[in-house]
Protein backbone atom coordinates (compact mmCIF):
# COMPACT_ATOMS: atom_id res chain seq x y z
CA UNK A 1 0.00 0.00 0.00
CA UNK A 2 1.23 3.70 -1.46
CA UNK A 3 2.08 5.25 2.36
CA UNK A 4 2.87 9.05 0.45
CA UNK A 5 5.21 11.66 2.67
CA UNK A 6 4.94 12.49 6.44
CA UNK A 7 2.64 14.99 7.39
CA UNK A 8 4.90 18.01 9.36
CA UNK A 9 2.62 19.93 12.04
CA UNK A 10 -0.44 20.66 10.08
CA UNK A 11 -3.40 18.81 12.48
CA UNK A 12 -5.35 17.35 10.17
CA UNK A 13 -7.82 22.28 5.71
CA UNK A 14 -11.21 21.87 -12.09
CA UNK A 15 -14.13 22.87 -15.91
CA UNK A 16 -13.52 24.62 -12.93
CA UNK A 17 -15.84 24.13 -11.26
CA UNK A 18 -18.31 26.56 -9.44
CA UNK A 19 -19.34 25.05 -6.22
CA UNK A 20 -22.92 24.87 -4.81
CA UNK A 21 -23.64 24.62 -1.03
CA UNK A 22 -24.78 20.98 -0.27
CA UNK A 23 -26.05 19.47 3.36
CA UNK A 24 -23.11 19.15 5.89
CA UNK A 25 -23.51 18.86 9.66
CA UNK A 26 -22.71 22.48 11.05
CA UNK A 27 -18.95 23.97 10.82
CA UNK A 28 -17.54 27.10 11.26
CA UNK A 29 -13.95 28.40 11.02
CA UNK A 30 -13.34 30.54 14.06
CA UNK A 31 -10.45 32.74 13.22
CA UNK A 32 -8.35 34.05 15.97
CA UNK A 33 -6.28 37.26 16.18
CA UNK A 34 -2.68 36.52 15.50
CA UNK A 35 -1.45 37.23 19.23
CA UNK A 36 -3.26 33.79 20.42
CA UNK A 37 -1.56 30.61 20.85
CA UNK A 38 -2.57 27.14 19.09
CA UNK A 39 -3.79 25.80 23.29
CA UNK A 40 -5.56 29.58 23.62
CA UNK A 41 -7.83 28.83 20.18
CA UNK A 42 -8.36 25.48 21.58
CA UNK A 43 -9.31 26.67 25.49
CA UNK A 44 -11.15 29.34 24.20
CA UNK A 45 -13.50 27.29 22.08
CA UNK A 46 -14.20 24.64 24.66
CA UNK A 47 -15.12 27.27 27.33
CA UNK A 48 -17.72 28.47 24.51
CA UNK A 49 -19.34 25.07 23.64
CA UNK A 50 -17.45 24.53 20.50
CA UNK A 51 -16.15 21.09 19.48
CA UNK A 52 -13.14 21.22 17.97
CA UNK A 53 -12.75 19.08 14.53
CA UNK A 54 -9.51 20.35 13.17
CA UNK A 55 -7.34 23.02 13.68
CA UNK A 56 -5.83 25.37 10.71
CA UNK A 57 -2.59 27.14 12.83
CA UNK A 58 -1.63 28.85 9.35
CA UNK A 59 -4.40 31.17 9.70
CA UNK A 60 -4.89 31.32 13.17
CA UNK A 61 -8.25 28.87 12.57
CA UNK A 62 -10.05 26.98 14.87
CA UNK A 63 -13.04 24.42 13.07
CA UNK A 64 -15.82 24.08 14.94
CA UNK A 65 -18.55 21.55 14.57
CA UNK A 66 -22.05 20.76 16.31
CA UNK A 67 -25.25 18.92 14.89
CA UNK A 68 -27.80 21.82 16.52
CA UNK A 69 -26.31 24.29 18.59
CA UNK A 70 -22.89 25.94 16.96
CA UNK A 71 -25.03 28.96 16.53
CA UNK A 72 -25.04 29.44 20.03
CA UNK A 73 -21.17 28.64 19.98
CA UNK A 74 -20.40 31.03 17.34
CA UNK A 75 -22.47 33.79 19.28
CA UNK A 76 -20.36 33.11 22.39
CA UNK A 77 -16.82 33.47 20.38
CA UNK A 78 -17.50 36.49 18.26
CA UNK A 79 -18.08 38.45 21.95
CA UNK A 80 -14.44 37.45 22.67
CA UNK A 81 -11.73 40.05 21.73
CA UNK A 82 -9.38 37.13 21.03
CA UNK A 83 -11.59 36.36 17.89
CA UNK A 84 -10.74 38.15 14.86
CA UNK A 85 -14.20 36.93 12.97
CA UNK A 86 -16.32 33.45 12.35
CA UNK A 87 -16.26 32.18 8.80
CA UNK A 88 -19.23 30.04 7.39
CA UNK A 89 -17.96 26.53 6.16
CA UNK A 90 -20.70 24.44 4.43
CA UNK A 91 -19.97 21.16 2.72
CA UNK A 92 -20.23 22.09 -1.00
CA UNK A 93 -19.70 20.58 -4.54
CA UNK A 94 -17.00 21.84 -5.90
CA UNK A 95 -17.46 20.41 -8.94
CA UNK A 96 -20.35 21.76 -10.11
CA UNK A 97 -21.09 21.78 -13.85
CA UNK A 98 -18.18 19.49 -14.07
CA UNK A 99 -16.08 18.25 -16.85
CA UNK A 100 -18.52 15.80 -19.03
CA UNK A 101 -17.11 12.54 -20.31
CA UNK A 102 -15.94 12.53 -23.74
CA UNK A 103 -17.66 15.58 -24.71
CA UNK A 104 -17.25 16.01 -28.21
CA UNK A 105 -17.05 19.65 -30.22
CA UNK A 106 -19.43 19.31 -33.24
CA UNK A 107 -19.50 22.91 -35.00
CA UNK A 108 -16.35 24.86 -35.71
CA UNK A 109 -16.31 27.99 -33.73
CA UNK A 110 -18.11 31.53 -34.14
CA UNK A 111 -16.41 34.97 -33.68
CA UNK A 112 -19.42 35.82 -31.28
CA UNK A 113 -17.98 34.28 -28.03
CA UNK A 114 -20.95 34.95 -25.64
CA UNK A 115 -23.36 34.33 -28.17
CA UNK A 116 -24.45 31.11 -30.11
CA UNK A 117 -24.02 28.36 -27.89
CA UNK A 118 -21.79 25.89 -29.68
CA UNK A 119 -23.07 22.52 -29.34
CA UNK A 120 -21.91 20.03 -27.47
CA UNK A 121 -22.64 15.87 -28.27
CA UNK A 122 -21.72 13.80 -25.44
CA UNK A 123 -19.97 10.88 -26.33
CA UNK A 124 -18.62 8.36 -24.07
CA UNK A 125 -14.77 7.73 -24.68
CA UNK A 126 -13.37 4.92 -22.05
CA UNK A 127 -10.15 3.35 -23.04
CA UNK A 128 -8.48 0.83 -21.69
CA UNK A 129 -4.46 1.22 -21.86
CA UNK A 130 -4.14 -1.98 -24.64
CA UNK A 131 -6.74 0.41 -26.49
CA UNK A 132 -4.49 3.05 -27.20
CA UNK A 133 -1.80 2.48 -29.93
CA UNK A 134 1.39 2.90 -28.07
CA UNK A 135 1.46 6.39 -26.79
CA UNK A 136 -0.91 9.28 -27.22
CA UNK A 137 -0.24 12.45 -27.25
CA UNK A 138 -3.02 14.58 -26.67
CA UNK A 139 -4.18 17.73 -28.57
CA UNK A 140 -3.93 20.40 -25.50
CA UNK A 141 -0.36 18.98 -25.08
CA UNK A 142 0.85 19.40 -28.69
CA UNK A 143 -0.81 22.64 -28.80
CA UNK A 144 1.47 24.18 -25.22
CA UNK A 145 4.27 23.13 -27.38
CA UNK A 146 5.54 21.10 -24.14
CA UNK A 147 7.71 18.51 -26.71
CA UNK A 148 9.62 21.38 -28.04
CA UNK A 149 10.22 21.78 -24.33
CA UNK A 150 11.59 18.51 -23.35
CA UNK A 151 15.57 18.54 -24.75
CA UNK A 152 15.95 21.41 -22.03
CA UNK A 153 13.34 20.04 -19.31
CA UNK A 154 10.48 17.80 -18.41
CA UNK A 155 10.61 18.89 -14.98
CA UNK A 156 12.58 17.06 -13.05
CA UNK A 157 12.33 17.20 -9.45
CA UNK A 158 9.69 19.74 -8.94
CA UNK A 159 7.23 19.10 -6.18
CA UNK A 160 3.54 19.62 -7.77
CA UNK A 161 0.59 18.66 -5.59
CA UNK A 162 -2.84 18.30 -7.29
CA UNK A 163 -5.28 19.58 -4.49
CA UNK A 164 -8.71 17.69 -5.90
CA UNK A 165 -10.19 13.86 -5.44
CA UNK A 166 -7.18 12.18 -4.96
CA UNK A 167 -5.23 10.10 -7.61
CA UNK A 168 -4.82 6.80 -8.61
CA UNK A 169 -1.58 5.70 -7.49
CA UNK A 170 -1.47 2.50 -9.20
CA UNK A 171 -2.20 4.02 -12.58
CA UNK A 172 0.52 2.35 -15.15
CA UNK A 173 1.07 5.77 -16.33
CA UNK A 174 0.81 7.58 -13.19
CA UNK A 175 2.82 5.17 -10.54
CA UNK A 176 6.21 5.50 -9.94
CA UNK A 177 6.71 9.40 -10.24
CA UNK A 178 3.89 9.83 -7.37
CA UNK A 179 6.19 10.79 -4.45
CA UNK A 180 3.39 11.13 -1.44
CA UNK A 181 0.08 13.15 -0.72
CA UNK A 182 -2.33 13.13 2.38
CA UNK A 183 -6.23 12.59 2.97
CA UNK A 184 -7.55 15.69 4.20
CA UNK A 185 -11.14 14.41 4.28
CA UNK A 186 -9.88 11.32 6.60
CA UNK A 187 -6.21 11.82 8.01
CA UNK A 188 -4.43 8.77 7.83
CA UNK A 189 -6.34 6.60 5.13
CA UNK A 190 -4.70 7.00 1.61
CA UNK A 191 -5.40 9.38 -0.87
CA UNK A 192 -6.21 7.23 -3.59
CA UNK A 193 -9.11 8.69 -5.79
CA UNK A 194 -12.99 6.95 -5.45
CA UNK A 195 -14.15 9.88 -8.44
CA UNK A 196 -12.16 10.54 -10.90
CA UNK A 197 -11.71 13.43 -11.25
CA UNK A 198 -8.37 14.30 -9.96
CA UNK A 199 -6.11 11.01 -11.91
CA UNK A 200 -7.30 13.15 -14.94
CA UNK A 201 -5.71 16.50 -13.78
CA UNK A 202 -2.45 14.15 -13.01
CA UNK A 203 -2.04 12.73 -16.33
CA UNK A 204 -2.24 16.09 -17.80
CA UNK A 205 0.32 17.43 -15.76
CA UNK A 206 2.68 14.39 -15.46
CA UNK A 207 1.67 11.57 -17.37
CA UNK A 208 4.64 9.40 -18.27
CA UNK A 209 6.76 9.44 -21.58
CA UNK A 210 6.82 5.68 -21.50
CA UNK A 211 5.65 4.82 -25.09
CA UNK A 212 1.96 3.74 -23.81
CA UNK A 213 -1.33 5.58 -22.87
CA UNK A 214 -1.04 9.25 -22.94
CA UNK A 215 2.03 11.73 -22.01
CA UNK A 216 1.67 14.53 -19.75
CA UNK A 217 3.26 18.35 -19.91
CA UNK A 218 6.16 17.78 -17.51
CA UNK A 219 6.44 13.95 -17.61
CA UNK A 220 9.30 13.95 -14.87
CA UNK A 221 8.10 15.86 -12.00
CA UNK A 222 7.78 15.01 -8.56
CA UNK A 223 3.86 14.37 -8.21
CA UNK A 224 1.68 14.36 -5.02
CA UNK A 225 -1.80 13.91 -4.27
CA UNK A 226 -3.92 15.67 -1.82
CA UNK A 227 -7.63 14.73 -1.77
CA UNK A 228 -9.87 17.47 -0.53
CA UNK A 229 -13.03 15.63 -2.26
CA UNK A 230 -15.04 12.45 -1.79
CA UNK A 231 -16.21 10.60 -4.16
CA UNK A 232 -19.28 12.57 -5.25
CA UNK A 233 -16.89 15.81 -5.42
CA UNK A 234 -18.16 17.62 -2.47
CA UNK A 235 -16.10 18.84 0.57
CA UNK A 236 -16.10 21.67 3.52
CA UNK A 237 -14.55 24.58 2.81
CA UNK A 238 -11.70 23.58 5.92
CA UNK A 239 -11.21 20.64 4.38
CA UNK A 240 -10.09 22.47 1.13
CA UNK A 241 -7.97 24.70 2.63
CA UNK A 242 -6.43 22.05 4.98
CA UNK A 243 -5.20 21.19 1.60
CA UNK A 244 -3.39 24.12 0.50
CA UNK A 245 -2.17 24.48 3.87
CA UNK A 246 -0.37 20.95 3.38
CA UNK A 247 1.00 22.15 0.26
CA UNK A 248 2.70 25.60 2.16
CA UNK A 249 4.12 23.05 4.96
CA UNK A 250 5.30 20.19 2.79
CA UNK A 251 7.36 22.60 0.60
CA UNK A 252 5.50 22.33 -2.73
CA UNK A 253 6.55 24.41 -5.18
CA UNK A 254 3.32 23.94 -7.71
CA UNK A 255 0.14 23.89 -7.08
CA UNK A 256 -3.01 22.77 -9.04
CA UNK A 257 -6.74 23.66 -8.02
CA UNK A 258 -9.47 22.23 -10.71
CA UNK A 259 -12.40 22.86 -8.19
CA UNK A 260 -13.81 25.77 -6.75
CA UNK A 261 -16.95 27.65 -5.55
CA UNK A 262 -18.99 30.42 -7.25
CA UNK A 263 -18.63 32.95 -3.50
CA UNK A 264 -15.41 33.46 -2.27
CA UNK A 265 -14.67 33.03 2.27
CA UNK A 266 -12.43 35.12 3.93
CA UNK A 267 -10.51 31.56 5.34
CA UNK A 268 -10.23 30.95 1.83
CA UNK A 269 -8.62 33.99 0.65
CA UNK A 270 -6.25 33.87 3.97
CA UNK A 271 -5.19 30.35 2.65
CA UNK A 272 -4.23 31.55 -0.74
CA UNK A 273 -2.46 34.45 0.68
CA UNK A 274 -0.59 32.07 2.84
CA UNK A 275 0.70 29.89 -0.08
CA UNK A 276 1.53 33.00 -1.96
CA UNK A 277 3.56 34.00 0.98
CA UNK A 278 5.15 30.98 1.39
CA UNK A 279 6.13 30.90 -2.62
CA UNK A 280 3.55 28.23 -3.09
CA UNK A 281 2.65 28.80 -6.99
CA UNK A 282 -1.22 28.08 -7.04
CA UNK A 283 -2.62 27.59 -10.73
CA UNK A 284 -6.64 27.26 -10.37
CA UNK A 285 -9.46 26.74 -12.58
CA UNK A 286 -11.40 29.73 -13.37
CA UNK A 287 -14.58 27.82 -14.07
CA UNK A 288 -17.40 26.84 -16.29
CA UNK A 289 -20.20 29.11 -15.07
CA UNK A 290 -19.58 31.48 -18.70
CA UNK A 291 -19.68 34.42 -16.54
CA UNK A 292 -17.27 35.73 -13.49
CA UNK A 293 -14.50 33.84 -12.01
CA UNK A 294 -15.15 31.17 -9.35
CA UNK A 295 -12.54 31.03 -5.90
CA UNK A 296 -10.34 30.35 -5.41
CA UNK A 297 -9.05 31.35 -8.98
CA UNK A 298 -10.22 35.13 -8.13
CA UNK A 299 -8.07 35.72 -5.70
CA UNK A 300 -5.00 38.17 -6.56
CA UNK A 301 -2.83 35.07 -5.40
CA UNK A 302 -4.12 32.72 -7.54
CA UNK A 303 -3.10 32.23 -11.33
CA UNK A 304 -6.39 31.76 -12.92
CA UNK A 305 -6.60 29.44 -15.79
CA UNK A 306 -9.63 29.58 -19.00
CA UNK A 307 -10.03 27.07 -21.48
CA UNK A 308 -9.62 26.99 -25.16
CA UNK A 309 -10.84 24.14 -28.13
CA UNK A 310 -9.09 22.98 -30.89
CA UNK A 311 -10.00 25.97 -33.44
CA UNK A 312 -8.27 28.26 -30.48
CA UNK A 313 -12.03 29.89 -29.52
CA UNK A 314 -13.04 30.32 -25.75
CA UNK A 315 -14.81 27.30 -24.75
CA UNK A 316 -18.48 28.42 -24.25
CA UNK A 317 -18.66 27.33 -20.72
CA UNK A 318 -15.06 28.84 -19.44
CA UNK A 319 -15.73 31.60 -16.70
CA UNK A 320 -14.26 34.99 -17.60
CA UNK A 321 -12.74 38.41 -16.38
CA UNK A 322 -10.40 40.90 -15.27
CA UNK A 323 -9.18 37.71 -13.17
CA UNK A 324 -8.46 35.29 -15.82
CA UNK A 325 -4.27 35.47 -16.57
CA UNK A 326 -3.58 32.72 -19.32
CA UNK A 327 -5.67 30.39 -20.90
CA UNK A 328 -5.01 26.41 -21.75
CA UNK A 329 -6.40 23.64 -24.25
CA UNK A 330 -9.95 22.48 -22.13
CA UNK A 331 -11.81 20.78 -24.46
CA UNK A 332 -12.09 17.35 -25.27
CA UNK A 333 -8.94 16.33 -23.41
CA UNK A 334 -7.92 12.88 -23.27
CA UNK A 335 -5.79 11.91 -19.41
CA UNK A 336 -6.02 8.87 -17.40
CA UNK A 337 -9.33 7.75 -15.50
CA UNK A 338 -9.78 5.30 -12.61
CA UNK A 339 -8.66 1.48 -13.13
CA UNK A 340 -6.01 1.99 -15.34
CA UNK A 341 -7.64 3.85 -17.82
CA UNK A 342 -8.38 6.69 -20.35
CA UNK A 343 -11.26 9.15 -20.73
CA UNK A 344 -12.11 12.67 -22.56
CA UNK A 345 -13.15 15.33 -20.24
CA UNK A 346 -13.70 19.60 -21.45
CA UNK A 347 -13.57 22.05 -18.45
CA UNK A 348 -11.12 24.47 -17.24
CA UNK A 349 -10.43 21.93 -14.59
CA UNK A 350 -8.83 20.39 -17.65
CA UNK A 351 -6.94 23.56 -18.74
CA UNK A 352 -5.34 24.41 -15.40
CA UNK A 353 -3.54 21.09 -15.37
CA UNK A 354 -1.46 22.10 -18.60
CA UNK A 355 -0.67 25.33 -16.88
CA UNK A 356 0.47 23.62 -13.92
CA UNK A 357 2.64 21.29 -15.67
CA UNK A 358 3.91 24.45 -18.12
CA UNK A 359 4.98 25.95 -14.59
CA UNK A 360 7.05 23.09 -13.34
CA UNK A 361 8.95 23.46 -16.70
CA UNK A 362 9.46 26.87 -15.98
CA UNK A 363 10.38 26.49 -12.22
CA UNK A 364 12.81 23.50 -13.39
CA UNK A 365 14.62 26.14 -15.53
CA UNK A 366 14.46 29.02 -12.78
CA UNK A 367 15.21 27.72 -9.54
CA UNK A 368 13.50 29.43 -6.43
CA UNK A 369 11.27 31.09 -8.61
CA UNK A 370 8.22 32.90 -6.64
CA UNK A 371 4.56 33.22 -7.68
CA UNK A 372 5.07 36.61 -9.28
CA UNK A 373 8.10 35.21 -11.34
CA UNK A 374 5.95 32.41 -12.26
CA UNK A 375 2.99 34.87 -13.09
CA UNK A 376 5.46 36.78 -15.11
CA UNK A 377 7.17 34.01 -16.74
CA UNK A 378 3.87 32.73 -18.24
CA UNK A 379 2.59 36.10 -18.99
CA UNK A 380 5.83 36.92 -21.49
CA UNK A 381 5.56 33.09 -23.12
CA UNK A 382 1.90 33.78 -24.20
CA UNK A 383 0.13 34.79 -27.37
CA UNK A 384 -2.98 36.10 -27.75
CA UNK A 385 -5.56 33.98 -29.36
CA UNK A 386 -7.65 36.09 -32.52
CA UNK A 387 -10.80 36.87 -31.34
CA UNK A 388 -10.83 35.93 -27.57
CA UNK A 389 -11.53 38.89 -25.99
CA UNK A 390 -9.07 39.98 -23.45
CA UNK A 391 -11.38 38.68 -20.21
CA UNK A 392 -11.24 35.48 -21.72
CA UNK A 393 -7.75 34.42 -22.16
CA UNK A 394 -5.42 37.11 -20.05
CA UNK A 395 -2.14 37.16 -21.43
CA UNK A 396 -2.88 34.12 -24.00
CA UNK A 397 -1.79 30.81 -24.18
CA UNK A 398 1.79 30.25 -22.97
CA UNK A 399 4.27 28.29 -25.19
CA UNK A 400 6.78 25.59 -23.27
CA UNK A 401 9.10 26.13 -25.04
CA UNK A 402 9.42 29.90 -24.45
CA UNK A 403 9.27 29.27 -20.85
CA UNK A 404 12.29 27.37 -20.60
CA UNK A 405 14.28 29.71 -22.44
Amino acid sequence: MFRGIQLTGLLALSLLVVGSVASAAERRIVVFQPDTSPEQRVALTKEAGGIVVRELPLINAVVIEHPTKVTTTENKLRALSEVKRVDPDPKIYWLEMADEPGVDFQLPPTDEITGGIKKYQPQWELLAPDALAGQDTPWGISRVKAPAAWATSRGQGVKVVVIDTGIEVTHPDLAGIIKGGWNAISPGKPFDDDHGHGTHCSGTIAAKDDDQGVVGVAPQIDLYGVKVLDSEGSGTVDTVIAGMLWAVENKMEVASMSLGANAGNPSLADAVEVMRKSGVILIAAAGNSGSSVGYPAAYPGAIAVSASDKYDSLATFSSRGPEVAVIAPGVNVRSTYLGGLYETMSGTSMATPHVAGLTALYVATHKGATPAQARAGLTAASTKLANVPNIGQGAGLPAADELVR
